[in-house]
């Protein structure tokens, strides 16, 4: 058994390494980490590495400053996906444990007015609402959202082909947590055609012209409203030269407006109400109806289709596919657009083919926001996807931003992989040296015995490869999988001066 000052190593902030700037001109060298005044860091990053250790070395940082969480955590569906190279079957206990581990820590990033976004299917959406219920409290679960990700369906189903993905969402603090007004379908945004500075908006009659609108219904929404001889002026005030121009309908019908005189005299302050004629001379009064949507917890649009928008988008952008099911890029922007201002900050420890990146640089261009993300990924495959996107991104879209990559330093984590990619026992047991002499193993593990005897038992060269390779994975010391900072200097991990400067600037140490 670990003692706990072991225990707590593991969660040790990590050094950084492979430090690289990317803007819409390529790649860059590192120099300054920018901040902002109370001295947070305003850098898009993308960091390769284990995500729940990546989370410990972001938490002084970060902790209470990011608005949005969303992540995409592998399903546990049990299938077979051939470009999936995450553990997708995991053991159900386990699977919650992995999660559990990292939605903990996860929340307290969040600031007091922050969300949480956790996409899942059917397989094990009970189970993880449960959790996250325990973890972020019910009354904070805001929705749960059926998204129509693949109308097609899914190959891979033993029983009804799933069309549908979830997303659980959750507030920090659902008292203090609020919804932006937003339009997030196609066909509405279209019809809030006009625009100032506040956003856009569409022309709506200020006369109640319902049935419940009768002046007798509504006696104190009667009163008269002045306007200038060319309406640029309005005033409940009855001026030399204004119109006067009360609330009754074509057919002479006393109606009512829309509000009451002090409401409607702080939209004249604010510039809400316009007044025009129509075709025939008559003046009509409108107010700015500001661009907004309810919102449902089923988002059917095709915009959501994640072969057309998510694989096909992701080919289009790369030359190539490569990981399975990215999600829409629009269904990501979508909830940014929901649930972020334009200088929040937004995580993703689940990153994969950087779809929330892209999602966040593009929301950006079309608001003029300046959000910043955090990616996070493992996997080879999909760090080098997620990289080559947002890189391209940038380029294409010609967009004035950069995002900083670098990687915790690996050093037991270099060897866990040595030893996934052995093709034979005789591969394991020839690497059995380097990793004893060179690596960090278990104290408590009997060298001379393992290579003399257990070796050569034959219970143990009896076993399937994959669980010699669970066994020699055992015998690595988890506490060492990475670099800690306050061991950065020591020659024989290989850190360069310049990551090491680099390390001490992130933590601002």
């Amino acid at each position: 058994m670990l003692a706990h000052d072991e225990i707590d190593r593991l969660f040790d902030h990590k050094a950084l390494t492979n430090w690289k700037r990317f803007t819409k001109d390529g790649e860059q060298e590192v120099g300054e980490i920018k901040r902002d005044e109370d001295g947070t860091i305003r850098e898009n990053l993308i960091i390769k590495g284990n995500n729940l250790l990546a989370l410990h070395s972001l938490k002084k940082q970060f902790a209470g400053k990011i608005k949005l969480i969303y992540i995409d955590p592998p399903y546990n569906t049990g299938g077979s996906l051939e470009t999936f190279t995450y553990n997708n079957a995991f053991n159900h206990s386990s699977w919650l444990t992995f999660m559990k581990n990292r939605l903990e820590v996860a929340k307290e990033f969040l600031t007091e007015d922050g969300f949480i976004v956790i996409a899942i299917d059917h397989n094990e959406l009970f189970y993880l609402g449960a959790l996250a219920d325990e973890i972020f409290g019910g009354k904070n679960r805001i929705g749960v959202v059926s998204v129509l990700s693949n109308p097609m369906g899914r190959q891979y189903a033993k029983f009804f082909s799933a069309t549908n993905d979830y997303m659980l969402v959750y507030a920090k603090n659902e008292t203090r947590a609020k919804f932006n007004d937003v339009v997030i379908s196609w066909e509405r945004a279209k019809t809030f055609n006009l625009e100032d500075e506040k956003g856009k908006y569409k022309l709506s009659p200020f006369l109640h012209d319902h049935k419940k609108g009768l002046r007798k219904l509504k006696p104190d929404n009667w009163y008269p409203i002045y306007m200038s001889e060319d309406l640029k002026d309005i005033s409940l005030e009855e001026k030399e030269g204004y119109f006067k121009l009360l609330p009754i309908s074509d057919k002479g019908i006393e109606r009512s407006w829309m509000t009451v005189r002090e409401t409607t005299q702080e939209r004249i302050n604010d510039n809400e109400l316009v007044a025009e004629k129509d075709d025939k001379g008559k003046i009509r009064l409108y107010y700015k109806f500001r661009e907004q949507q309810r919102l449902s917890t089923c988002w059917i649009d095709k915009k959501y289709n994640a072969n057309h928008y998510g694989a096909r988008l992701l080919e289009k952008i790369i030359g190539r596919r490569g990981v399975s099911y990215p999600k829409s890029l629009y269904l990501i922007i979508d909830t940014l657009k929901i649930m972020t201002s334009n200088e929040d900050i937004i995580l993703d420890f689940h990153a994969g083919s950087g779809t929330t990146g892209h999602a966040t640089l593009a929301l950006n261009k079309e608001d003029g926001g300046n959000r910043k993300f955090i990616l996070v990924e493992q996997l080879d495959e999909h760090i080098e996807i997620c990289n080559e996107r947002n890189q391209k991104v940038l380029a294409q879209e010609n967009i004035d931003d950069s995002f900083i990559y670098f990687e915790l330093a690996k050093w037991n984590e270099t060897a866990k992989e040595k030893i996934f990619d052995c093709e034979s026992l005789e591969e394991l047991e020839a690497f059995f040296d380097e990793m004893y002499e060179r690596y960090f193993l278990n104290y408590n593990l009997k060298i001379k015995e393992f290579k003399e005897k257990v070796l050569k038992e034959e219970n143990f060269r009896n076993l399937s490869l994959d669980e010699q390779k669970k066994i020699f994975v055992a015998m690595l010391d988890n506490n060492q999988m990475y670099v800690n900072k306050t061991e950065m200097a020591d020659k024989k991990f290989g850190i360069s001066e310049k990551d090491q400067n680099l390390t001490n600037q992130f933590y601002n140490s």
